[in-house]
């Protein structure tokens, strides 16, 4: 499914809401993740069982497991995620070699 991606991609991982911890946070379960995450979630009135997509930026791959950074590095498989968009490395306008005066 995602067999494209490298490190710095932007990508997105689709977690199912918990429930309400606080009056600014949820607690969401994101698959082939085995541990509890929390996010800030202030404005949206989100119920229990609804489908959420979380964004983050690709710091490292190792294999099958790939790790995103979503405020906290989380690291899942890389089935669960979909590419966004591709890291383009930035250009140079201007080349490194001074001018000959």
């Amino acid at each position: 499914m995602a067999r494209g991606i490298n490190i710095g991609d932007e990508v997105t991982i689709t977690a199912t809401v918990r429930r309400r911890v606080t009056d600014d946070r949820i607690s969401v379960s994101i698959p082939s993740y085995r541990f509890p995450h929390s996010i800030v979630d202030r404005t949206s009135k989100v119920k229990r069982g609804q489908a959420m997509e979380l964004v983050g930026d690709v710091t490292h791959i190792d294999g099958e497991w790939i790790t995103v950074n979503l405020g906290v590095p989380v690291t899942v498989d890389m089935d669960t995620l979909r590419l966004v968009t591709a890291y383009k490395p930035p250009t140079r306008k201007t080349s490194l070699v001074d001018k000959p005066t």
